[in-house]
């Protein structure tokens, strides 16, 4: 493994998302190497390789019923990195979590953010990149 990069960001202040928009990541808690930083709501994956990624959210929807966290690289949602919850009742907790192998084919810069579906507050929003 070549485990040379890493980061950790977290977001524990309540934070309303739209539908459609984007989960607020943070701040940088840990982090290693300089393959990977935090640009706004988004984390940037910067050299060449695969990443894992493990997003792990906690969401009071603004209605009862399903609500689903995507992972999207450079805009586009990620195949698979979604997770859909169901709140009984309007600002039920919801725990959502994804985990993705991503693949960083060039030499650019890929970001990573997470879009929810329906509009929710988020309490918590954890977030770990690594490169394996």
């Amino acid at each position: 493994m070549s485990n040379n990069t890493g980061i950790y960001t977290v977001m524990n202040a309540p934070a309303a998302v739209v539908a459609g928009g984007v989960v607020p990541l943070g701040t940088i808690i840990r982090r290693f190497g300089c393959g990977l930083d935090l640009n706004g709501n988004g984390i940037s994956m910067y050299p060449p390789g695969y990443y894992e990624a493990d997003v792990n959210l906690t969401v009071l929807p603004d209605a009862a019923g399903p609500i689903t966290a995507t992972l999207y690289v450079d805009g586009v949602a990620y195949p698979g990195a979604i997770a859909t919850g169901t709140a009984a009742a309007a600002a039920d907790p919801v725990n959502l979590n994804i985990s993705a192998l991503i693949r960083n084919v060039c030499a650019g810069v890929r970001t990573l953010t997470v879009v929810l579906d329906a509009a929710a507050t988020v309490n918590n929003a954890a977030v770990t990149v690594v490169k394996v």
